[in-house]
C-alpha cells in the first residue's frame, strides 16, 4: 500500500478518494513539515501547496517518487533536486485560476469603490459620502501582463464590464488574442494607456524586478496595479520612490514569503492580502481532485503527461535541447520580439528525428520566456496549442548528411507574415550555429554576447560599427559576415567582451541605416 503525505490545507476529497483506492494517506497540516516527514520515512508521494520542498525535505523521504503541487506554480519546490533524486514532479494546471481571475475583479472594484475604508468609516459612525466618491469600472481600459490561463479567464470575466483589454504575451498568436477580445501591443503601452494593470507573469530571471521605474512614472495618475502573480517582478524600491509623487493605486496579493509577520511592501499598498488568490473553496477542492486523481493515473496507468521535471529518453544528449532553445530564441530576436508567433515549424535530421517532440519544450521555453525547459513534450505541445501557435514538424531528406542538426523556422503575422529561422548542430561537443534566415555560412558559436546587424551590402560598414564599439571601449571577440547573395544582404554578427547597451545599438542602426540591429547573449 503505497503512502501520501498531504501536509497542507487540502480539501479532505484528495485523501478521501485515495484511502478508497487502497492508498495510506496521512493528512496532517498541524505538524511541522519536516517532523511529519521523519515520522514517514516510506511515504512515496507528498502533495503540497505553497510549502518549501528542499532538498533536506526531499532526503528525509528516502522512499519518495512523486511530488504533486496542488497548483499551477512550482517554484517553492528544488524541481532540479528531485530530478536528481530520480523524483517526478507534477502541478496541476488550471485548477485555482478561476479563483485568481475573481480576485482581481474583487481587489479592482473594492478599490475603485473604496470598500474598505468604507466599511471601516461607517462603523466608526461616520458619513464621508463625499470623501469616498469612487470610479466605475465599465468602459475603462484593463492591460493584462501574461495572457495563460488566468489572463484568459480575466479577459472573460471582465467582458461585461464593457472595458478596453490590452494585453501582453509572447506566446499569444494575433488569431487568438483577436478572438478574445485582446490589442495585444508592448508593456510599455499597456502602462501608459491602462486605468489598470493586472499582472499575472511568472517570476524568472527575465521577469524579476521589470516592472520598475519607467513603467510606473508612465502610467496615468489615479491608475491601478494589481499584483496577484508574484512578489519579485515588482521592484518595490522604485514603487515607492514613484508612489511619494504620483497617484497611483497598488493592490497586492503576493509576498516573497507566506508567513505572518510585518510586511515590506505595507508602507506602499493601498490593499493587502494574505495571498488569497487560490483560497476559495472551489479552488482547493479543484487542487485535490485533480492531484488525487493524477497520482492514481501516474502509478496505475503511467501517465506522466503533467510532470514538469521530465528526464530525457535513452539516445537524447541533453545539449541538443539546449540547442533547440538557443536556435529558438535567435529565431525569436531576429524575427523581434514585438511580432507574437503564429506558427512554428521545425526540421530534425538524422538520429533527432525520433525526438522531434522532445525539442518542443526547449522551443516553448525560448518563445515565450515562461514554458520550463524541463516541461514534458505533451505539457509544451499543449502550452503552444493554448497560445494559438501552430506547430508543424517537416519531413526531412536525410540524403542531404546534414547530421545530427535542426532547423526551427518562427512565422508571425497574416499579412504581411513575418519569418525568422536557424539552423544548427553540435562540433567538437559545442553548439554551432550555421544558418540565420538567409545567411547561410554563419558557423556562429552561441556562447557569449553578440551584436547582429543587417544592411545592404556596401563597403565600409563592418569599419564604422567597429569604431562606434572602440569609442565605448567595447572589444571585439570575433566577426563573421555571411551575405545573401539574392538579396544584396550583408550580416555582421559581432561577438563582445560585454553586452552592448539598447542606446549603441540604436547609434549603429542609424548610422549603418540597418534593416535590422539587435543583441543576443547566451551564457552557458
Amino acid at each position: 500500500m503505497r503512502k501520501v503525505l498531504i501536509p497542507t490545507k487540502l480539501d479532505k476529497f484528495a485523501a478521501d478518494w485515495l484511502i478508497e483506492r487502497n492508498y495510506n494517506v496521512v493528512l496532517d497540516a498541524a505538524t511541522p513539515i519536516a517532523d511529519l516527514f521523519k515520522a514517514n520515512p516510506d511515504a512515496e508521494v507528498v502533495i503540497v501547496r505553497s510549502e518549501k520542498i528542499t532538498p533536506e525535505l526531499i532526503d528525509l523521504l528516502p522512499e519518495l517518487k512523486l511530488i504533486v503541487r496542488a497548483g499551477a506554480g512550482f517554484n517553492t519546490i528544488d524541481i532540479k533536486y528531485a530530478r536528481k533524486k530520480n523524483i517526478d514532479v507534477m502541478n496541476t494546471p488550471g485548477a485555482n485560476s478561476n479563483a485568481v481571475a475573481e480576485e482581481v475583479i474583487a481587489l479592482m472594484l473594492a478599490s475603485a469603490r473604496h470598500v474598505v475604508a468604507a466599511d471601516k468609516s461607517t462603523r466608526a459612525g461616520l458619513w464621508e459620502k463625499s470623501k469616498l466618491m469612487g470610479h466605475e469600472l465599465t468602459g475603462k481600459t484593463v492591460g493584462i501582463l501574461g495572457l495563460g490561463h488566468i489572463g484568459q479567464l480575466l479577459v472573460k470575466r471582465l467582458s461585461g464590464f464593457e472595458v478596453k483589454v490590452l494585453g501582453f504575451d509572447p506566446m499569444i498568436s494575433p488569431a487568438l488574442a483577436e478572438k478574445l477580445g485582446v490589442e495585444l501591443c508592448s508593456v510599455e503601452r499597456i502602462f501608459a494607456e491602462s486605468d489598470f494593470v493586472s499582472l499575472h507573469i511568472p517570476e524568472n530571471d527575465e521577469t524579476r524586478g521589470m516592472i520598475n521605474r519607467r513603467l510606473f512614472e508612465s502610467m496615468k495618475p489615479g491608475a491601478t496595479l494589481v499584483n496577484c502573480a508574484r512578489a519579485g517582478v515588482i521592484n518595490e524600491g522604485d514603487l515607492r520612490a514613484v508612489k511619494a509623487t504620483q497617484k497611483i493605486s497598488y493592490l497586492n496579493d503576493v509576498y516573497p514569503k507566506d508567513e505572518a509577520g510585518e510586511k515590506s511592501i505595507a508602507d506602499v499598498a493601498d490593499l493587502m492580502m494574505p495571498h488569497l488568490g487560490a483560497n476559495t473553496f472551489e479552488a482547493n477542492f479543484n487542487a485535490a481532485r485533480k492531484s488525487a486523481e493524477q497520482i492514481v493515473d501516474y502509478f496505475e496507468k503511467g501517465v506522466t503527461t503533467a510532470v514538469v521535471n521530465k528526464s530525457l529518453p535513452d539516445g537524447l544528449d541533453a545539449k541538443y535541447q539546449h540547442l533547440a532553445y538557443v536556435l529558438a530564441s535567435l529565431t525569436r530576436a531576429y524575427l523581434g520580439t514585438d511580432k507574437n508567433p503564429s506558427r512554428v515549424e521545425t526540421s530534425f535530421y538524422g538520429t533527432l528525428g525520433q525526438f522531434a517532440n522532445w525539442m518542443t519544450p526547449p522551443i516553448a521555453a525560448a518563445i515565450s520566456g515562461s514554458s520550463a525547459i524541463d516541461r514534458s513534450p505533451r505539457d509544451a505541445e499543449q502550452y503552444l496549442a493554448e497560445a494559438g501557435v501552430e506547430l508543424v514538424n517537416r519531413d526531412v531528406d536525410n540524403k542531404k548528411n546534414y547530421g545530427a542538426s535542426m532547423s526551427i523556422d518562427i512565422f508571425a503575422g497574416d499579412s504581411p507574415i513575418y519569418k525568422g529561422g536557424c539552423r544548427g548542430t553540435i562540433i567538437e561537443n559545442k553548439l554551432m550555429i550555421s544558418r540565420l534566415n538567409d545567411f547561410d555560412g554563419l558557423y556562429l558559436d552561441p556562447v557569449g554576447h553578440h551584436l547582429f546587424v543587417e544592411y545592404t551590402d556596401e563597403p565600409g560598414v563592418i569599419g564604422a560599427i567597429a569604431g562606434i564599439l572602440g569609442e565605448k571601449n567595447i572589444n571585439i571577440m570575433d566577426i563573421r559576415a555571411p551575405q545573401d547573395t539574392r538579396s544584396g544582404k550583408s550580416l555582421s554578427v559581432i561577438t563582445t567582451n560585454v553586452e552592448v547597451p539598447d542606446m549603441l545599438v540604436e547609434k549603429i542602426r542609424e548610422t549603418v541605416n540597418a534593416s535590422k540591429a539587435f543583441r543576443f547573449s547566451y551564457l552557458a
